[in-house]
């Protein structure tokens, strides 16, 4: 069976790998004349059905890959977008032995479940049900969905080196490292007692907000496989018409769904990471409802730190600093050229400020950050390719809306309102610092090497040969300053005007003392 699955899947998915192959040396090279809008949504299309085809783990992937820009091209990442976690449910009664199993008789535990499900989704399905008179949903996890899944991750692992020997070089690296992180995360999402400690956590950390309501968890009705929270209804975030007859106002939803998800990103250890309009209601009031824990990313403050820098280099024009923060945040395939890197980033940057200064729309960046992707060696971390799953799909809820929104504006917002600028700016001073200091620690290493120098340069000085002195203070200066370049710094900060400034000053203490 096994390897009958594998060659089915193989069969199955070789067309689109060669029609991505394809589209994707056009998309590089940037040329639209060359692109054929139709040609690539008709390849698009092709993916999408093949993994609807093959079922829930490729249903997975294919969102999965729906946010991975440094893989796939924009027209294919819209087309994924589409992808609805959404299959027909199994049956009830080969649901209850699962209930039945972890929690007990569903007859001594509830007061009911209803027996037709509210919600199919491919690892899971949720019903209504209600304990001691409180409404709740009760999540459970698909009959036999491990069986499936481990089977398929095997055949995803046997096939994905074959698939790699048609694709170029710069993919295989994303390939591999996207399949080990897709993996890792499906397992995630099969263990609803991990969801309902992502649930608490969330839910703790975002307790003041007031823009927000998460569910509580009945501990004593859940378990690995089932999950019974509160019940709370709301209407879908893209039900534009339900929400204009509510009277809700759509721009200042669209600003909050926003200021919900950076802040969980940027202030919080933990942020959900798959926000997609089934996972989001709003009340009669305008707040938000979060579902679905399943998916959640992590960062520590060390990332989060770096990726606030990310954000306010972007916002200031900075292409020297995107490119240090990039590469602190590990987004740059180890060997890259900073040259090429950093006047890619300064055009981007270029395009997404247009005419309209400070103000990036997020189409521009979303569009923009896919095509420099695409362009250059840049590889996307577990947490940091789930953060752009977030991005990406509010920015789906954005363009559902289209109303009057700027990213930036309210991302400087949020920064501001956090006090996270100011400890960004220290962060960075902090950095520079640090690179200043590990600069004039390389230059101090060759002390032997410029003790002999001076001991000869003083031999000569009391010979009459005061050139010798020029020459090894030039010598240390540029030690100094030489050291200080292997290590990238941010020259707007003037860090390399101090190890300039120090080399010199350094090398005449060094020669005052003799």
């Amino acid at each position: 069976m096994p390897a009958l699955r594998t060659i089915q899947v193989l069969f199955r998915l070789l067309p689109s790998i060669l029609a991505l192959r394809r589209d994707r040396r056009t998309w590089i090279k940037q040329d639209r004349s060359q692109i054929d809008p139709d040609q690539f949504q008709k390849s698009a299309r092709k993916m999408l059905n093949t993994f609807i085809l093959l079922g829930p783990v490729y249903i997975k992937l294919g969102q999965w890959l729906s946010s991975r820009a440094d893989i796939l091209p924009q027209p294919y990442l819209t087309e994924l977008a589409k992808l609805q976690d959404s299959v027909p449910a199994a049956p009830f009664e080969q649901v209850r032995p699962i209930i039945e199993r972890d929690l007990g008789s569903i007859q001594e535990r509830f007061d009911h479940i209803d027996t037709d499900s509210i919600s199919g989704a491919s690892l899971g399905q949720v019903y209504k049900g209600a304990v001691s008179g409180q409404q709740v949903v009760v999540k459970v996890k698909r009959p036999g969905i491990e069986k499936i899944v481990a089977q398929d991750i095997k055949v995803l692992q046997r096939v994905l080196p074959l698939a790699l020997r048609f694709v170029d070089p710069n993919l295989r690296h994303s390939a591999r490292a996207m399949l080990a992180q897709f993996t890792e995360t499906i397992d995630e999402e099969m263990d609803y007692a991990a969801e309902s400690e992502n649930l608490k956590k969330i839910k703790e950390a975002m307790k003041d907000s007031d823009r927000v309501i998460i569910p509580a968890v009945l501990d004593e009705h859940s378990s690995k496989n089932v999950l019974t929270m509160e019940y709370l209804p709301g209407i879908k975030v893209t039900d534009v018409e339900e929400l204009d007859r509510q009277g809700i106002d759509r721009e200042q939803l669209v600003i909050d769904v926003h200021k919900v998800f950076f802040t969980m990103l940027l202030k919080h250890s933990i942020f959900h990471a798959d926000p997609h309009p089934g996972n989001i209601s709003i009340t009669d009031d305008g707040r938000l409802i979060l579902y679905d824990y399943g998916m959640v990313g992590r960062i520590n403050d060390e990332t989060r730190s770096r990726l606030i820098r990310l954000y306010l280099a972007l916002v200031e024009k900075n292409p020297a600093r995107v490119v240090n923060a990039m590469d602190n945040l590990g987004m740059l395939t180890p060997g890259y050229n900073r040259t090429v890197i950093e006047k890619g980033i300064e055009l981007s940057i270029r395009a997404m400020h247009g005419n309209k200064p400070d103000e990036m729309e997020v189409q521009s960046l979303m569009e923009l950050a896919n095509q420099t992707m695409s362009r250059f060696p840049f590889i996307l971390p577990k947490n940091l390719a789930l953060y752009m799953r977030m991005a990406t799909i509010i920015e789906g809820i954005y363009k559902t809306h289209d109303v009057d929104f700027k990213f930036v504006r309210v991302l400087k917002n949020i920064l501001q309102e956090e006090d996270l600028v100011t400890k960004a700016y220290v962060e960075e001073l902090r950095i520079s610092f640090d690179m200043f200091a590990r600069s004039l620690d390389a230059a101090l290493r060759l002390g032997p090497e410029l003790r002999s120098m001076l001991d000869e340069s003083q031999g000569r000085m009391k010979r009459q040969q005061p050139r010798a002195m020029i020459g090894a203070s030039i010598f240390a200066s540029a030690v100094f300053v030489g050291s200080a370049l292997l290590y990238p710094v941010n020259v707007e900060l003037g860090t390399a005007g101090i190890v300039a400034a120090c080399a010199i000053m350094a090398s005449s203490m060094l020669f005052k003392r003799h």
